[in-house]
């Protein structure tokens, strides 16, 4: 048998050590040895719950399965791991200390294969592993990351258009997941609004902050899918704070209620996650006689994030999340082509130019709300293999499906925006996996400071052709299309 025991001390409420060490899945972000690591059982970690980790090792790359057969509460966890090559018993322990916890980690293992005189040299090699990791650990918990910055290699892509556009594919997030930090933020005490949350990167944000404890309301369209959607979060993530707003954000009239029903809820906003979009082919008008590309994509984030920000205010530091779109560097600002007309319509150019403006938004709301102690981020997902991507645009994914990121793939930076202390240190910024990155790719699309200035008066003054109709008779569909959400 070899012991590895380690002690180590972090400036963290136990509640918050706890529950970030128990989900084990955070091993791959702070044992060195750990390579990936997933949860195999819904529902909250409790005795039971089975995790499988890989990891690299002085005998090899090994899968191992771990169990979870002991948990108190923010005291103790006790886990056991098997592989081909040996048993382990991990035991956990944490304690509330002046500062902050005391953590005491102890792992046994007994191999499956006699070990002869190879055993000092391998327990050399295991214990400094375990040092390793448990001050990985340490690190993790203190979670005092610098402010994020762009690396060489994506400042030199973002100087090309075809590097740059490179880096949207799933080899794109695999190379910039390997110097990421982790996320060890506590969420438990935050309230987080998410639109589109239904499918797509919407649904897969909302499951990661749901299992990191946070409180959730999603703005979705179709309340019998609502209904199933919340249970079957509830069930995976063991997270009963899952609520619902039904919307149609595409009617600005449906937007406006929404604002007074969560002002009137007068709950704080931790972070709003503009997520909702769809991209629109033939063109079409909602019932309030609006073009529905700008109604969904531009005017409704635009004035849902106005009428929410005393909530965005009044929590300790609000945060915005815009999801844009690569296909914005395709197109510059121009406020009069942002309401697409007939005549030689595009559903993908009418997707983009209203993203790019979403974008401009950012950065003015950055600059403006930075003394309310809101920050203002945009991201956008590289190519996420969605249900709206296969629907709306089948020629772009069939030619590119072997090299699209999965929907957790494209949502990782809006979660890591939501969540990461170090997120929270930058406002007005574009990122992709997690590193801030230019707003442009050709000189053609920058910005002219007349157009920036005229975007927020003509959001603001905009008036639904047909509002007061729709609202007076209540009746016609609204035109609906398939959902593209980034």
């Amino acid at each position: 048998m070899i012991v590895l025991h380690e002690k180590i001390e972090v400036p963290r409420p136990v509640r918050e050590a706890f529950d970030y060490v128990k989900d084990f899945r955070t091993t791959a972000e702070w044992d060195a040895t750990a390579i990936a690591a997933e949860k195999l059982s819904a529902g909250p970690v409790a005795v039971g719950t089975q995790f499988n980790v890989t990891c690299e090792m002085p005998v090899g790359s090994v899968d191992l399965l771990y169990t979870v057969t002991h948990l108190e509460p923010d005291k103790a966890i006790e886990l056991h791991g098997s592989c081909r090559l040996f048993e382990v018993d991990d035991v956990i322990h944490f304690s509330e200390t002046a500062t902050g916890t005391h953590i005491d980690y102890r792992a046994s293992f007994n191999f499956k294969i006699p070990l002869g005189p190879a055993q000092g040299a391998l327990r050399r090699g295991m214990e400094k592993m375990g040092y390793n990791s448990v001050q990985g650990m340490k690190r993790a918990l203190e979670d005092d990351y610098p402010a994020p910055t762009i690396s060489a290699g994506s400042a030199r892509a973002d100087r090309w258009v075809l590097p740059g556009v490179a880096h949207f594919s799933r080899r794109g997030y695999s190379q910039g997941r390997r110097y990421w930090n982790p996320m060890s933020a506590w969420m438990g005490d935050k309230h987080v609004v998410i639109t589109g949350a239904s499918s797509g990167l919407g649904l897969a944000t909302a499951r990661a902050l749901a299992e990191r404890g946070a409180s959730l309301t999603l703005v979705i369209r179709n309340e019998a899918k609502a209904i199933e959607l919340v249970k079957e979060l509830q069930r995976e993530t063991g997270n009963t704070a899952i609520f619902v707003e039904v919307a149609d954000l595409s009617l600005m009239t449906e937007v406006q209620r929404l604002i007074e029903r969560l002002l009137r809820r007068g709950r704080p906003i931790d972070v709003l996650i503009n997520n909702a979009g769809a991209l629109f082919n033939p063109r079409g008008e909602t019932r309030e006689g609006i073009e529905q590309s700008f109604a969904l994509l531009l005017l409704s984030p635009y004035r849902l994030t106005e009428g929410l920000r005393p909530l965005l205010a009044a929590a300790p530091q609000g945060r915005v999340v815009n999801v844009v779109s690569g296909g914005m560097y395709s197109q510059p600002l121009r406020v009069d082509k942002l309401v697409a007309r007939e005549e030689g319509y595009s559903g993908s150019v009418a997707y983009a130019r209203c993203k790019r403006a979403l974008m401009v938004l950012t950065e003015q709301w950055a600059e403006a709300w930075a003394s309310d102690g809101i920050v203002v981020n945009a991201m956008h997902p590289g190519w996420a293999d969605t249900p709206g991507v296969e629907s709306a645009l089948p020629g772009f994914h069939k030619l590119t499906r072997r090299i699209l990121r999965s929907p957790e793939e494209g949502a990782d930076t809006i979660v890591w925006l939501a969540v990461a202390s170090e997120a929270g240190k930058v406002t007005g910024k574009l990122f992709l996996d997690r590193e801030p990155r230019t707003t442009h790719l050709l000189a053609r699309t920058r910005d002219e400071a007349a157009e920036r200035e005229t975007l927020q008066p003509f959001l603001r003054d905009f008036t639904a052709p047909r509002q007061q109709t729709a609202k007076a008779e209540g009746n016609g569909p609204a035109t609906h299309a398939h959902g593209l959400s980034s």
